[in-house]
Order: structure tokens, then sequence, then C-alpha cells
């Protein structure tokens, strides 16, 4: 076990299927790893006892904080709280260097603003914690996209499309990929159709081609445009895809790979990955969880060490 890497497991929300994950994948992720799981025995052992399933001898806990009722499929305070608190000591553990990565379940964005945590979500927590522009993967190795911008109103998007906050993302997009072809969507229907929908594209334009120069060959391409961009034509040219906001990317993402895909934080001191899905309260402590993005965000945090 000493020449496997550790990876630090953030719990997340705990009356979804976090745990389920967890437990259900200990046996393959400790193959190739030395998973440390954030989350506190006595909570382990409660949510075990809810899906009818063993703890694994071998299964590695860590204290996190008090404990607090279960409440299966729920939003609560409580377990928007104590997954903020599992995320945070897994953070603490890569400080530390006593995990080489973190790789985190599932959190309820409600949850956690109940807890009164001033954080849309992991990413925006490791953006403020760091202080550095973090920058939201997903995807798989078919195919990933980028957000340039995030969890933010649709009505906010225009308006934080500017040459200067483009240039910096696409910069540090390349500093942490190195991808050599990437496909920048523009923001409007038609990319603009040279500024009878909308006038953004000309500040996307202006900066793909000043961040290109700077680079010293085109990497970047655009502005394409957003509905022909994810066509199996289009697809079969380029990995990378850089979104201007949210659902632009990710609806088509998780029509293609919903399953498969996981969420990599990029220009961080640290490696973080995640699963690409929520809390599924729906079939929460109902032993239906779908493991494969949590197993692929294992691997892939293996592989960035």
């Amino acid at each position: 076990m000493s020449d496997k890497p550790t990876i630090a497991i953030s719990i997340g929300d705990l009356n979804g299927v976090g745990a389920e994950i967890a437990l259900a994948s200990h046996k393959a992720i400790s193959l190739t790893c030395k998973p440390i799981y954030c989350v506190d025995r006595a909570m382990l052992e409660y949510a075990a006892e809810l899906l009818h399933v063993k703890i694994p001898k071998d299964f590695q806990t860590l204290h996190v904080s008090d404990s607090f009722p279960i409440k299966v499929s729920k939003v609560t305070q409580e377990s928007g709280l104590y997954s903020y608190n599992s995320f945070m000591k897994a953070i603490t553990l890569c400080k530390n260097e006593e995990a080489d990565a973190v790789v985190t379940l599932p959190i309820h964005k409600e949850a956690w603003a109940k807890a009164g945590l001033d954080y849309v979500g992991h990413t925006d927590l490791l953006r403020k914690h760091f202080k550095r522009e973090a920058i939201m993967m997903l995807g798989c190795e078919a195919m990933y996209v980028a957000l340039f911008t995030e969890h933010i109103a649709l009505k906010e998007v225009a308006l934080h499309v500017r040459l200067s906050k483009l240039v910096t993302f696409l910069l540090d997009f390349y500093t942490a990929t190195n991808a050599k072809k990437v496909a920048v969507l523009g923001l409007n229907p038609h990319a603009g159709d040279n500024g009878v929908l909308g006038n953004e594209e000309e500040e996307i334009k202006e900066a793909i081609e000043y961040v290109n120069t700077k680079i010293g060959y085109k990497v970047f391409t655009g502005p394409v445009v957003p509905d022909t961009a994810f066509t199996p034509h289009f697809r079969a040219q380029y990995k990378y895809f850089i979104a201007m906001y949210h659902d632009q990317g990710l609806a088509p993402l998780k029509a293609l790979y919903f399953d498969e895909s996981i969420n990599v934080s990029l220009n961080l001191p640290i490696i973080r990955t995640s699963v690409d899905h929520g809390t599924a309260f729906n079939i929460a402590y109902k032993n239906r969880a779908n493991t494969l993005s949590y197993l692929n965000a294992v691997k892939a945090a293996i592989a960035l060490i």
C-alpha cells in the first residue's frame, strides 16, 4: 500500500448517495490508491445501517465534526455543514501533504445555503480559499467542457464576457491543460451573426486572437456556433470545448456522457476531481446509485498526481 497514492475522499451530503457510492466502490479503488474517507465512524455506521451493508474492514475514516441524524433525501442545515467540513478536512490533508489529491462526492448547494455558507459550490470555495481563479472542467476521455462562467444567473452571463476576463481564462486553461486544440463557443445564437444577434462574439474573437499570438500558435478556435459545436463531425475534431455558461456546455455533455463524466478543478495548487452528478435524493439509500463517475474521478485524480 505504501507505493499507492493517498486520496482524501470528501463524503458529500450524507442525506444523498455519497456514502453508498463510497462504500460500494471501496474495494475497486483500493486496488490503485489508499483512500482516506473524511467521515466520522459513527456517521458511516449510521449510513451503512440504512443501506443494509457492511463497512469494509480496511475502510479508513477520519473525524470531521459532531454527528447528526441522517434524514434521507432531505435538505438540511446539518448535512450541508457536515459536507462542508468534510471537504475542508480533505483540503487540509492535501495542504499538509498527507494526501496527494482530493476526490469529492456530491454536496447539495441549498443545504450549504441553509448552513449559512457563502459559497455556491466546491469550485467557488476552492477559488476563494486559495485565492486562485479555479476553472471548472467537466467531461471524460471523449470530451471535456470548461465553463467560462459557472453558477450565475443567465441574465448576468453577458456582463462577464469581457476581453480581459476572457484572456485570463484562456491563458489559465492552456497552462493547466496544455491542450493543443480547443473550441471556444460563442455566446449568442449563430455566434452573433456578425453582430445581428449580439456583439459579445467580438470580445471572444479578440481574446482568442490575442492568446493564440501570445502562445505562438493556434490553440483556440472560435467563436464557434453553439448549436453545431457538439455534432459528431465537430466532436471528431475537438476534445476540449469552452462554453460561455453552465447549461450551454453541460446540457450536451450530460446528454452524451452523463454516467461516466467527471469534474476537474484546474488552476489550483492541489488536485481535485469530483463526480459529475448531484446528491440523487430520488434514489438515496436504495442501493441504486451508479458508481462509474466516482470511479473515473478517482482514476483521473491518480493520473494527475
